[in-house]
């Protein structure tokens, strides 16, 4: 076997039939399974190396380079200095649960986001052993046989065996902007990779046309995969939502700096030991640093893709997943997306009458539905197998393989055609044209079958076949036929002209002088759950335009059945492609805005459509498939691509892949998007309404010159205990039933607004005077001697902010049943931290060290008490905020 890889096959430079017979491949058939399997034993399979994954050590290492690991390393080495062994042990042990935390959350995150990389596999069309069928590009071996069509990414380095007016983009390897027209004639051996136009490389995109390639090269012997391996793995790029948090922690750490300071400076006035009081002002402003927050949004991002996957919503973009959550406007397309896109031939329109494809046929239409079938079958990119035909699966555009089963039905194969009337050329489907062709030889003549939109084939027709014979087609024709065609639309279907017409020569004018056969009217079924999809998005303030390439009366019958529009006779609310640029032209921006429904619209009107929402402020999502919404794709702030039926192209730009192409999965990830988002936000209050008291505490009590209420070890432990796990559980919480029930967040809200920071405040106020209070009251009045006093205050703090975590659900008035009650993390981060608490209390070695004691029943009874005033007082806390806050969107209300 001669198989080599392209450079040294030199294949630009040798003709098809030579290039396919150092391949040992028959064009016809593709390889042998078993001749594949071999190949791909001696190659490797189609792969480029994975990008080198971060090393567990760097990770590591990388959680002990933040300020707080400086701090808390700081107060260690003072322990050490002043001889407090006990104390620079547990801040070590203290330092390497934070950095264990850290590194497993941020481990987890990574193999998370790699796992999700490997559903977004690239597939092609394969010819193996006489059969087309998909297949994952990774099967690909040298000698495949790939067909190609507009859309598709290019799955390895291909010799074209066939071209039908075939374009490729090439930008991605080239960094040439124009499409490129490829051919399948030999060039130079010294012709540059730039001008090969006989090669299809590995990577870049079909934009126009139809072909079909022999693999001459497959993996890092790509083209593709040599500049790959030149490339550096480039930095991880942190999300909107993740560089705000770590802006507001950074501020934050340098304003508890100087917190702590303060403390200290005052500790030492007040006449405390100079090293206690350095101590506890480290100790202070490690617990007041919210170092949990990069983690837990990570975490929560991440989770949130995973939860999204499962519901077939595949995120490409981490930062997509905020975004989401304040989408206020879906740009959708028909079909596939609100319909089920399983064509069917259902009815044809003839020069003599309707037929119902399925009912009975008059004996004298049935000659005449057979030849526009025929010329259906001829005109075609589509594959069906013969054991196909009854559930109607093939491969290829689905209304090409409705097609193909309608004539498959009246016995109709399009390879049996094939062997009579041989295709020699073809003009690929334009979807700006709206129209394909195909050219077959016979009889020393040549047949031209044409089909498109109705409005465009029906304009080209100067004849019609009938009964009678051919009879002329004029302009009263015309309109008489477009009439037909719009009562076709108005029942929701589908319509497909199909013509063709006799030559002398190969080398025709395509679309002229052509002959109707007839119109096929094809159902496709609004998907079922669509209607309730729509009204979930209407309830949630998101607003559902269809735009599509299909007639208006078809798109609006479709709209009208699944509550897109609400009246079929209120014209306002659908606009035909046609008006759609007049109406920008003439500035009336408003009533494009108010359209719901905008029918043969062009990709560039869709771009048009996309700025103009984002100019008013809203947050678009745009659903595509075809190669030509790349770009429209690409302008909406979340680009949503069809999984099933969707081009590579259209997967390489969207932002979010939907697996099963369902309208109901968009509003499943908007609902994730806001969960998470209020998850983060709801973890943000909590966390630092809990730093904020024990600043409090520490800070009131050293002003006032009181006993210090909390001690350093005592203050590093609560900020492990009750920073981490209720935090961590809160960020994956499932988010709450009513969040449909809100308009969209607006895309410029912060995380904290005036009403949150509100809350953080006063939260933290009522906690430090709950422990404060309780404190005095242990000494005062229980007589409880220093260190069981100052286990009142530490228990009290550390059951508080236990219970606060309560405080974040988002309705008050249900303290039984809420998110947080039914978040089952919740339940164990919250046993967890019980336990660690009584540990710290009995636990003899660990009590000694931390300077605890029982406080008996009596200061037990005070601790719970004390600790569920916070949940009490949370209404008033919510109230006051609520009055004198002025949040765009109320932080759980």
């Amino acid at each position: 076997m001669t198989v080599l890889p392209d450079h040294e096959l030199l294949a630009w430079s040798q003709s098809t039939d030579s290039v396919l017979q150092d391949l040992e491949v028959d064009a016809a058939r593709g390889l042998a399974e078993n001749e594949a399997l071999k190949r791909q034993q001696k190659f490797g399979r189609n792969t480029l190396k994975g990008a080198q994954q971060r090393h567990p050590v760097s990770i590591l290492i990388d959680q002990f380079k933040s300020i707080v690991i400086v701090l808390l390393i700081a107060a260690g080495v003072l322990a050490m200095l002043f001889s407090n062994i006990a104390e620079a042990v547990a801040i070590l042990i203290v330092i390497l649960i934070n950095g264990s935390i850290g590194f497993v959350t941020e481990w987890r995150a990574i193999r998370s986001m790699e796992a999700l990389r490997r559903y977004a596999q690239v597939t092609c069309v394969l010819l193996r052993a006489g059969n087309v069928r998909h297949a994952v590009a990774e099967e690909l071996v040298p000698g495949d046989i790939v067909l190609l069509e507009a859309g598709d990414l290019v799955p390895a380095d291909l010799r074209l065996v066939q071209a039908a007016k075939l374009n490729a983009d090439e930008s991605t390897l080239t960094g040439e902007s124009l499409p490129v027209h490829k051919h399948t004639d030999p060039l130079a051996k010294d012709t540059i990779m730039l001008d090969r136009r006989n090669m299809a490389y590995k990577g870049t995109a079909i934009t126009r046309g139809a072909g079909r390639g022999v693999v001459v090269a497959t993996g890092m012997r790509t083209e593709f995969g040599k500049i790959f391996e030149q490339v550096s793995e480039a930095e991880a790029q942190q999300t909107p939502l993740e560089k705000r948090l770590d802006s507001l922690g950074e501020r934050l750490a340098w304003a508890v700096i100087l917190i702590g300071a303060f403390v200290a400076v005052g500790g030492i006035l007040s006449g405390r030991e100079t090293v206690l009081a350095i101590e506890v002002a480290i100790a202070l402003s490690v617990a007041a640093i919210p170092e949990g927050l990069p983690i837990v949004a990570t975490i929560a991002l991440a989770r949130g893709m995973w939860r999204m996957a499962k519901r077939n919503a595949l995120i490409t973009r981490l930062s997509a997943v905020e975004t989401l959550g304040a989408t206020s406007v879906i740009l959708t397309d028909k079909t596939g997306t609100l319909t089920e896109n399983r064509m069917s031939v259902t009815t044809a329109l003839l020069a003599d009458g309707d037929i119902e494809v399925d009912g009975s046929i008059d004996p004298g239409s049935v000659a005449q539905l057979d030849d526009l079938l025929t010329a259906a079958a001829l005109c075609n990119d589509a594959t069906l197998q013969r054991s196909a035909e009854a559930d109607g699966s093939g491969v290829g555009d689905p209304t090409e393989v409705a097609l193909l089963v309608a004539a498959a039905k009246r016995g109709i194969w399009r390879e049996e055609l094939l062997d009579g009337l041989p295709e020699v050329d073809e003009d690929a489907f334009d979807p700006d044209s709206k129209r394909m062709a195909t050219v077959h030889e016979h009889d020393g003549h040549y047949k031209v079958a044409v089909k498109g939109a109705p409005e465009v084939i029906l304009s080209s027709c100067s004849a019609v076949y009938s009964k009678s014979g051919t009879v002329p087609f004029g302009h009263d024709d015309l309109a008489k036929w477009l009439d037909r065609v719009d009562r076709l639309c108005r029942r929701g279907l589908r319509t497909i002209a199909i013509a063709d017409k006799s030559v002398d020569t190969a080398n025709t004018e395509l679309y002229t002088g052509l002959i109707l056969h007839g119109i096929l009217g094809l159902e496709d079924p609004a998907r079922a759950g669509v209607k309730v999809a729509i009204d979930r998005c209407r309830d949630a303030g998101v607003t559902v335009v269809m735009v599509t390439g299909d007639h208006a009366a078809t798109a609006s019958n479709i709209a009208a059945k699944i509550g897109v529009i609400d009246d079929l006779t209120d014209t306002r609310q659908f606009l035909g492609g046609e008006l759609v640029d007049q109406m920008f032209e003439e500035g009336r921006n408003d009533e494009l805005l108010a359209t719901r429904v905008f029918s043969r619209v062009t990709p560039e009107q869709k771009l048009k459509l996309i700025d103009l929402y984002q100019q008013r402020g809203d947050v678009v999502a745009m659903t595509g498939d075809g190669v030509n919404d790349a770009p429209a794709l690409k302008k909406a702030d979340i680009g949503v691509a069809m999984g099933v039926r969707g081009t590579a192209v259209a997967k390489e730009a969207a932002a979010m892949v939907l697996q099963d192409d369902e309208f109901g999965t968009i509003v499943s990830a908007i609902e994730h998007g806001r969960a998470i988002f209020e998850n983060i936000r709801k973890f943000v209050v909590y966390l630092l309404s809990c730093n904020i008291s024990e600043v409090l505490v520490v800070s009131l009590a050293t002003m006032a010159g009181a006993p210090l209420p909390l001690l350093p070890l005592q203050i590093l432990f609560l900020n492990l205990v009750t920073d981490v796990f209720p935090a961590l559980a809160l960020g994956v919480g499932p988010g709450r039933p009513s969040l449909m029930k809100r308009k969209p967040r607006s895309p410029g809200e912060r995380i904290l607004m005036r009403r949150q920071w509100l809350e953080i405040g006063l939260y933290g106020v009522v906690m430090a005077l709950v422990v404060l209070s309780a404190m005095a009251i242990a000494l005062r009045y229980l007589g409880l001697e220093r260190e069981k006093a100052v286990t009142v205050a530490f228990c009290t703090l550390a059951l508080s902010q236990l219970w606060h975590v309560f405080n974040m659900r988002g309705n008050l008035a249900r303290l039984i049943d809420n998110e947080i009650t039914r978040n089952i993390w919740i339940w164990l981060a919250l046993a967890l931290c019980m336990m660690l608490v009584l540990a710290a209390v009995y636990t003899p070695v660990l009590n000694t060290v931390m300077q605890l004691s029982d406080p008996g029943f009596s200061g037990w009874l005070l601790i719970v008490i004390s600790s569920l005033v916070p949940l009490v007082v949370a209404p008033v806390v919510r109230r006051v905020a609520s009055i004198n806050g002025t949040a765009i969107n109320p932080s759980f209300s």
